[in-house]
Formats: C-alpha cells, sequence, structure tokens
C-alpha cells in the first residue's frame, strides 16, 4: 500500500496506465503497443501474443529455430511489400523479431522514416505534409533516458494520433 501510495502521489499518469482518453473514449495506453494495419498509420513492431496484454510474454523460438526463420523472413517481405521498399532496403530489426513481452510501444527512428513515404501516398499528403511527418517523428522521438541507456525510439500511438492531425 506504501507503494501504491507513493506512486499515486507522485506519479499518478504512470501509475494509472498512461491511459490516453480523447473525448472521453479510451484510445489506449502509451505503455502497450498496438496493432496498427491500416496503410495510413505507422505500423508497431510485431506481437507473439497479438498485443493481448494477458498472457504478455514472447514466442520462445531461439536463434536456431527454423520456425523463427520462417517468420522472420514473412515479416521482412510483408514490410517490404506492404512499404513498397526496395528488397535491398535493410528493415531494422524491431519490425522483424517481437519483443519480449509482445507489447512494446515503440519502433525506432529508422522504422519511423521507411514509411513515410507509404503513409503520404495513402494521405494524398503533397510535399510540405510530407515534411511536416518528418518533423513529428523529430518532434515524438524519445531520446535514451540519461542520454546513454536504451535508443532512441517513437511511440507508435502517439505518432499515429499526432499524424491524425496534419491537414
Amino acid at each position: 500500500m506504501l507503494v501504491t501510495g507513493i506512486a499515486q502521489a507522485f506519479f499518478p499518469e504512470k501509475a494509472n496506465g498512461s491511459i490516453i482518453t480523447i473525448e472521453n473514449k479510451i484510445i489506449g495506453s502509451e505503455l502497450i503497443g498496438q496493432q496498427f494495419d491500416s496503410v495510413i498509420y505507422f505500423s508497431s513492431r510485431p506481437s507473439s501474443i497479438s498485443y493481448n496484454p494477458l498472457p504478455s510474454g514472447g514466442s520462445n523460438y531461439g536463434l536456431t529455430s527454423y520456425a523463427l526463420k520462417r517468420i522472420v523472413e514473412e515479416r521482412k517481405q510483408c514490410f517490404v511489400v506492404f512499404n513498397h521498399l526496395d528488397s535491398a532496403d535493410v528493415v531494422p530489426s524491431e519490425m522483424l523479431f517481437a519483443s519480449a513481452s509482445g507489447l512494446d510501444p515503440h519502433i525506432s527512428t529508422e522504422s519511423a522514416y521507411l514509411q513515410i513515404d507509404r503513409i503520404s501516398r495513402a494521405r494524398n499528403f503533397d510535399e510540405s505534409q510530407r515534411q511536416l511527418v518528418e518533423q513529428l517523428i523529430n518532434k515524438i522521438t524519445q531520446r535514451p533516458q540519461l542520454m546513454v541507456l536504451g535508443q532512441e525510439r517513437v511511440n507508435v500511438l502517439l505518432l499515429n494520433l499526432e499524424l491524425d492531425k496534419i491537414k
């Protein structure tokens, strides 16, 4: 109870799940990844649990697993085709491998940049709107904690919500 009380007193938003609401409707959480299949939105990284937070976990496939190799190749092909990329383009690893929890809400800035052309075409954006999307990625990008812990990352839900504001 002490820890809960301290969390509620000093970090109420995080303690309550960082829930995002728009017009009194719960959209999601900043902390839990969601699936975005539409061509007009940035895609999240894959989830081995279909983004269901209750059985949180990975696939448990090892690096020598034939099944993992097949899944990764399928994900790569899908990402390349979905985003109209060249088959020689390097697809960032987080778009090929599910996170350990299966719920990671972030992608790398590289993954976000690879999706800009698809989204711009699907939304019929002109060049100035396309540049706004690039600026949006830079604005939403979270830097490593304490400048050394982790990597730059972009929260996909927050990015997609901001994307909808571009007219």
